[in-house]
């Protein structure tokens, strides 16, 4: 039995039993520290086992309460901004442009890993500007070989990208103010250049004839409310 954020994803995979939540990325059981909501989508997740046959999709029928912020701490004290990304045919601006970001952005995300005493960053086994520079000269058509060697190439982009996405939301969580799920996506969809390279990556993916590649850019790279 799973916890679906992207409904699509369970659609194509047809796990057993699957409760799909309409909930933000990363937080399927709703937002944190509400306990009463969570139990809520935990048994109706675990009432998916009287089913006697799969597959089953049931839908939850309701929407996560809204996040309530500190209002001594409303917003981000120290916005994370960077000028805007260059365009996506700018290759060499783009790919210097996120190697920037990444620099920018270690010491929040060295901060964010210390307070909360893990990180989710490490899938690829990559260090963040290599994990960059893989996707910048896939793109480019520099080399296809997976830099990671249990692993072919569409399992290496997804790692590459998985972690590069935690790596920016993590150091962005670390930075002073509260800012609720939303803002964050929003800030690394919109202003980032990891995000221009994300989605040249996706559209490159879609023209591929191997099916592995295509799902890696049909719906792990971008969420679908994001996509260009």
């Amino acid at each position: 039995m799973i916890v679906a954020l992207v409904r699509e994803h369970a659609e194509k995979l047809r796990p057993p039993r699957t409760l799909w939540v309409p909930f933000a990325l990363g937080r399927p059981f709703g937002v944190p520290n509400d306990a009463a909501f969570q139990t809520k989508v935990l048994k109706a997740a675990l009432d998916l086992f009287d089913v006697p046959e799969g597959p089953v999709l049931v839908d939850f029928p309701e929407d996560a309460p809204e996040e309530v912020a500190d209002e001594a701490m409303d917003g981000w004290v120290c916005p994370v901004s960077f000028p805007k990304p260059p365009a996506p045919e700018d290759r060499t601006g783009l790919r210097e442009a996120v190697l920037a970001e990444i620099g920018q952005l270690q010491p929040w995300y060295e901060v964010g890993r210390d307070r909360r005493g893990r990180t989710a960053v490490g899938l690829s086994g990559l260090a963040m500007s290599d994990a960059a520079r893989f996707l910048d000269g896939w793109l480019a058509g520099d080399t296809r070989e997976s830099p990671i060697k249990t692993v072919g190439s569409a399992d290496a982009l997804r790692l590459s990208a998985e972690d590069l996405k935690a790596f920016y939301m993590e150091a962005a969580t670390a930075r002073p103010g509260a800012v609720g799920q939303q803002e964050l996506s929003d800030w690394l969809w919109h202003e980032t250049s990891l995000a221009e390279m994300l989605q040249s990556l996706r559209k490159a993916l879609l023209q591929e004839k191997d099916p592995e590649l295509y799902d890696v850019g049909d719906f792990m790279l971008v969420p679908e409310t994001y996509h260009v």
